[in-house]
Order: C-alpha cells, then sequence, then structure tokens
C-alpha cells in the first residue's frame, strides 16, 4: 500500500486509478501469489486477460502459446493441475494478453526449480525485447541483474544502489552483501 508521494505513468498521475483503470492505460501485473484461476482452462486464464480488449485477440494469444509453446499444449487442461511454473507462464501469458506498454512481475521465479527459473528469464528477455517495459521485484538477485538494464537494489525498504545491472553485479559492496562475494 502506498503511504506517501505518488505514482505516475507516462507524465500522468495514476495513483488514485482503480486497477482496471491501470491495465487500460498499458500495465500488467503479475503477482507473485494467487495468480491463475485454478479452476479455469489455461485457455480460458489467458481469455481473461484479454477482458477489456475490444478487438479480436487471437494473434497475440498465438503469441503468448509461441513464447510458452507447453500452455498451446495444455490448452484444454484446467491451470490448477500445472506445474509452479507452469502456472507462471499462465500468468505471464494472461498479463501479456492486455497488450502492456508495462509489465510488471512480482517475484516470477519464486518456488520454481533453477531450470525453470533460467526459462523464465529466458521468456522475460524475450518480452523486453519486443518494446514492453519489464519491472521486475526478484529476489534471486545475481539473475534478475544479469538481464536487468537498471537495478535497484533495496535494503530494509529504502534504495541503496542504483546502476546499470552490470555496474551493481560488478560493484564489490553489492557483491559482498548480496550475491555472496
Amino acid at each position: 500500500t502506498l503511504r506517501q508521494g505518488r505514482v505516475f505513468f507516462s507524465g500522468d498521475d495514476i495513483t488514485a486509478l482503480a486497477p482496471q483503470e491501470r491495465v487500460a492505460l498499458g500495465m500488467g501485473f503479475v503477482p507473485q501469489n494467487a495468480n491463475v484461476f485454478t479452476s479455469m482452462t489455461v485457455e480460458e486464464n489467458l481469455e481473461m486477460g484479454a477482458f477489456t480488449r475490444k478487438d479480436d485477440f487471437a494473434r497475440t494469444m498465438e503469441q503468448v502459446y509461441s513464447l510458452f509453446p507447453i500452455l498451446k499444449e495444455k490448452r484444454l487442461q484446467p491451470a490448477g493441475e500445472l506445474s509452479g511454473g507452469q502456472r507462471q507462464q499462465v500468468a505471464v501469458g494472461r498479463a501479456l494478453m492486455t497488450e502492456p506498454r508495462v509489465l510488471m512481475l512480482d517475484e516470477p521465479t519464486a518456488g520454481v526449480s533453477p531450470i525453470v527459473m533460467d526459462e523464465l528469464f529466458d521468456r522475460i528477455l524475450e518480452v523486453a525485447k519486443t518494446g514492453i517495459a519489464v519491472m521486475m521485484v526478484e529476489q534471486n538477485a545475481r539473475q534478475a541483474l544479469e538481464i536487468a538494464d537498471r537495478g535497484y537494489v533495496l535494503v530494509q525498504g529504502e534504495n541503496r544502489y542504483t546502476d546499470s545491472g552490470q555496474a551493481l553485479l560488478a560493484d564489490p559492496e553489492v557483491r559482498k552483501a548480496f550475491l555472496g562475494g
């Protein structure tokens, strides 16, 4: 919950906007927990991401399936039957169905295996290469900084270090305190 300050997006104050108004402006969000509708199929979850769209979203659906091929294979399966990594793919895919300009990810690799984590980071990079800005909160600092254009290291809720991902990886203080040396 925002306690002080204002939130701006493309120069507009969005502090008081409802979530659906933020989505309409081009903001996509993937929460860390409870991020899929478990009783709905994969395809229904993705369609839910397009609920505000008035156009034909079939092209976007195919782009999501291209990014996450396993979802196309499992499109008729309830999302609740998927692995944690596959659920994360559904959640990211649903957010992409809104055609966001900014995709915000809260701990996208929480609770997934190292192999799935690497794959998710690769997919996040692919999303960024399409021109969608990606803002990610991630505890796997090393992997996140490896793909970050810009990184912010928070200490007790305050921004302590800001630089490019590569510069933060090379910073001796950051390495010692947050990256195990």
